[in-house]
């Protein structure tokens, strides 16, 4: 829940924003505490708070302080805070930790209602697999294409924003462009995804769910990043995403079968002839 209200803090108003922070800085305090409490601690008034309820999808201050306590309640759960800079090296670095690891938790937790079946279905017959981010997330894609290209599916990574858009413009069938995207607010991204469409490629997303790329990919991964990215690069999103798409390599190499497996030992084995001569 925390990391919803981060990723949706750019569409709310200044003061719901306001509201927005200090339910992400002192989450146990806003769970227990009355409408009138919360307005008070935010310099916001009461009716301010119940829109920026509604505004994450909530009916109301209620159903906020149940939705909180519940995510404060789940076993392995840690509290997010942000890197401050008068924070010492080993509170930091505790933080960075304590992300990264809430991360894992978060995605873990909701992966029995994540589309993989869909998804290993769709790549399992793809004449090619292509993966594309910019900044971190182009990283998380030149990492996953590495992986993916041996089960024997041509690969191709897609970093920059030219590439992305011409390769989305000659997709057709039987080409599947995975698109890993931690905000999911690149305009050029959701055009590259809607010019893929078009020729009839099918679109795979990581991305928030509430943005224009997760409404028109086919296939969408929704992850909510629980971090500040103002000044620090993504992190504990980018751990998430790799490890998801650990995952679905492994499981479409398991519906791949034996082929796969063959694919696997070949790059395997390649390197070991290297090593030994």
């Amino acid at each position: 829940m925390l990391g919803k209200i981060q990723q949706q803090m750019p569409d709310l108003s200044r003061a719901e924003q306001r509201v927005a922070r200090w339910v992400t800085q002192h989450p146990k305090r806003a769970a227990k505490a009355t409408l009138a409490e919360v307005a008070r601690e935010c310099g916001a008034s009461e009716p301010t708070v119940i829109r920026f309820c509604r505004r994450i999808g909530l009916g109301g201050f209620r159903d906020f302080t149940i939705e909180l306590t519940a995510a404060l309640s789940r076993p392995a759960s840690y509290t997010h805070r942000d890197v401050r800079a008068d924070d010492d090296i080993a509170d930091a670095a505790a933080k960075v930790m304590e992300s990264s690891i809430q991360a894992l938790v978060d995605v873990r937790s909701r992966l029995s209602s994540m589309p993989i079946a869909a998804a290993v279905q769709s790549m399992s017959g793809a004449r090619q697999l292509a993966f594309a981010g910019l900044g971190a997330s182009g990283h998380v894609a030149l990492d996953s294409c590495h992986k993916f290209f041996r089960l024997g599916i041509p690969c191709t990574p897609l970093t920059d924003t030219p590439t992305i858009l011409q390769y989305a413009s000659i997709a057709g069938p039987g080409d599947v462009l995975i698109v890993v995207s931690q905000t999911g607010r690149w305009p050029e991204i959701s055009r590259a995804a809607e010019l893929a469409q078009n020729g009839g490629a099918a679109v795979i997303a990581l991305t928030n769910p509430e943005t224009h790329l997760a409404a028109v990919a086919d296939i969408v991964f929704p992850y909510y990043a629980l971090e500040d990215t103002s000044i620090y690069t993504p992190m504990s999103s980018r751990l998430a995403q790799l490890a998801l798409l650990d995952a679905l390599q492994v499981a479409l190499a398991l519906e791949i079968g034996a082929p796969a497996m063959k694919k696997l030992r070949q790059t395997k084995n390649a390197l070991l002839d290297r090593i030994t001569l």
